[in-house]
């Protein structure tokens, strides 16, 4: 369920088809995602899943399972 959110976010965020999203896709290379696409992920991811994250953590996201396993691991 949250790997369905997350792609649901991302496909709007950065106007894609959701079935284009894999876990591992990667977020720059394989999605196109710009910094300010991943501010607008991440304050959605945030408002949706009710929680915060930390800068540092952003920044070693990599692939689309990075989010995923952040969020699982910190609901």
């Amino acid at each position: 369920m949250v790997f369905e959110k997350i792609a649901e976010i991302l496909a709007e965020q950065l106007s894609i088809d959701v079935d284009e999203i894999t876990e591992d896709s990667m977020l720059e290379e394989d999605l196109d995602a710009g910094s300010y696409d991943i501010i607008d992920v991440v304050m959605s991811i945030e408002d949706d899943f009710q929680l915060e994250v930390p800068d540092e953590e952003i920044e070693s996201w990599k692939t689309v399972g990075d989010i995923v396993s952040f969020i699982e691991n910190n609901r």
